[in-house]
C-alpha cells in the first residue's frame, strides 16, 4: 500500500498536471505464462485500475492514463512493481502484451522477469483484416503471408495489410521460418481465413519446457467497446 501511494504521488502531484495526463484505451494479453494473472493502474484521480492479463485472449478495452507517456503497473497479488508501459505520444489505442522470458533466453525485462510490448492499435500499425508479427525468439525469423514476405530480427515487429491473395475460402498461406546456424527450418505452415473484421496477432518464441521454435497465433476480432474505469 505505501508503494501503491508514493505512485500515486509520483504520477499525479498535482491538478496543475492533469494536462500531462492522457487517456489510453487499452486491451491486455500476458504471453509466456501458464497462468492469467492481473495488474493494477491508476486513474487520473489517483484510483485504482484493475488490468486482466489473460493468457488465451485478447482482454477488452479499458481506459487507463499515461503521464509522461509511461503507465506504471503494479502486481494484483502481491502489490509489488510488475512493469512500465512506454506509450507512444500519439497512441491513443494500444494493445499491451506482458510477456514473460526466462534469464536463460537472455532479453531485457523489468525486475519482475516481465517485459511489456506496446502494440499501436491503430490501422496503419495493425490492419483490419492483417497480421501483426512479433518475434520473441533469440535469432531472425522469416516468414509469408499471403503474397507478404519478411524477416524480422529478435525483438523485431511489424503490421501486414490483408493479404490480397486469397482463396475462395478467403484463405491465405501462412509459413514461419527459424534461422538454425546457417540453415533455415520450417517451424509452422498452415493457412488462415483473413476477413474485415478479423486481424491475427503471431508470436515466435521459444518454447520453455521443449526449448524448440514455436508459433502462437492468436485471433483478434473488432470490439469498439470501452470499459471504463
Amino acid at each position: 500500500m505505501r508503494f501503491f501511494l508514493l505512485l500515486a504521488l509520483l504520477l499525479f502531484p498535482s491538478r496543475g498536471f492533469a494536462q500531462d495526463v492522457r487517456p489510453v484505451e487499452c486491451r491486455f494479453l500476458s504471453f509466456g505464462s501458464k497462468d492469467s494473472a492481473s495488474a493494477i493502474a491508476l486513474s487520473d484521480k489517483g484510483e485504482e485500475i484493475v488490468c486482466p492479463l489473460p493468457s488465451g485472449a485478447l482482454s477488452k478495452k479499458i481506459v487507463c492514463f499515461a503521464k509522461g507517456d509511461k503507465i506504471p503497473f503494479i502486481s494484483a497479488a502481491d502489490r509489488k512493481p510488475l512493469a512500465t508501459a512506454a506509450i507512444p505520444s500519439g497512441v491513443r489505442s494500444a494493445l499491451i502484451i506482458f510477456v514473460r522470458f526466462t534469464k536463460a533466453e537472455n532479453l531485457p525485462t523489468d525486475a519482475s522477469g516481465w517485459r511489456v510490448f506496446v502494440i499501436d492499435d491503430s490501422p496503419k500499425s495493425f490492419p483490419d483484416g492483417g497480421a501483426y508479427v512479433a518475434n520473441f525468439f533469440a535469432d531472425d525469423i522469416r516468414f509469408v503471408i499471403g503474397e507478404h514476405k519478411g524477416m524480422l530480427h529478435a525483438a523485431g515487429s511489424h503490421g501486414y495489410a490483408m493479404p490480397k491473395e486469397r482463396d475462395d475460402f478467403n484463405m491465405a498461406p501462412v509459413i514461419f521460418e527459424f534461422r538454425n546456424g546457417e540453415k533455415w527450418r520450417i517451424a509452422n505452415e498452415s493457412s488462415l481465413r483473413f476477413l474485415p473484421g478479423m486481424r491475427y496477432l503471431i508470436f515466435a518464441y521459444v518454447d520453455p519446457v521443449s526449448g524448440r521454435p514455436r508459433i502462437n497465433t492468436y485471433q483478434d476480432l473488432a470490439d469498439p467497446t470501452a470499459a471504463k474505469p
